[in-house]
């Protein structure tokens, strides 16, 4: 079997996995109703970064919750997560600037899978703009991709050289910000421990969930975890309490 039709054959495999995230999307609307009772928001401006191939439409239904909780929330509004280059990094910091600017207050960022990995570049960028980062099933840990989609991804933006490989080595540190990773080790798209970040001195934490990739930015244990973590009072950050009732969930 000659090496594109086993990547192929993988990725195929991996969205069969996938396709459980419609019972995630199902669970999210059928319970939008008891999402109304998870801790509430200060009104401070949240930004929604999709993952790779993906758009605004994608975080839609996250930014419509947190926007009953009492967020401000946006998306991105750069069109599909593509291409990654200096330029499109270049387009979200200055939408992270003036994000912050406008509502005169610190930016909440929470990206889906590439997009996290942007949330926490930018940060590291501009962490006076930040307030905290939450990544969703993240490549964080050394690579911008991961099998099995780092097929589709160097197909469209090349091999990187010498100084991409060299900036890559440093994906795993956390931005100098509270920093929250999602992840589940039943992720078919990007292998799980690539989303553990390294425990730092800084505000840095992994929360495992029950969740497909794609069922991530629905899935009502991860609305919760966001939730959790976004109504933390500025300058107040502590880690997630999996102690009691969400020993049952969350490890």
């Amino acid at each position: 079997m000659r090496p594109s039709q086993a990547m192929n054959l993988r990725l195929m495999a991996a969205l069969l996995s996938e396709s459980r995230a419609i019972f995630e999307f199902n669970a999210f609307f059928s319970t939008r109703l008891l999402m109304r009772a998870f801790p509430k928001g200060d009104g401070h401006p949240v930004l929604f970064l999709p993952g790779f191939m993906a758009s605004d439409f994608s975080t839609g239904p996250m930014r419509r919750l947190f926007k009953d909780l009492g967020y401000v929330t946006s998306g991105w509004e750069l069109g599909r997560n593509v291409v990654v280059n200096e330029e499109r990094e270049a387009e979200m910091q200055a939408l992270l600037r003036a994000y912050s600017d406008s509502h005169g207050r610190k930016v909440s960022i929470v990206g889906w899978s590439l997009g996290g990995v942007f949330a926490r570049e930018i940060a590291k960028a501009h962490p006076e703009c930040v307030r905290q980062v939450i990544s969703l099933g993240s490549p964080i840990s050394g690579h911008a991709v991961s099998e099995p989609v780092d097929g589709a991804f160097m197909a469209v933006n090349g091999t990187p050289n010498a100084e991409e490989r060299k900036r890559r080595r440093t994906l795993g540190e956390a931005p100098p910000v509270p920093t929250t990773s999602i992840y589940s080790k039943t992720d078919s798209i990007v292998a799980w421990r690539r989303s553990v970040q390294k425990q730092q001195e800084t505000q840095t934490e992994n929360i495992e969930v029950p969740a497909s990739h794609l069922g991530l930015g629905v899935n009502p244990l991860v609305m919760y975890a966001i939730a959790d973590r976004l109504a933390q009072p500025e300058g107040d950050w502590k880690p997630f309490d999996k102690s009691g009732a969400a020993r049952i969930f969350f490890k």
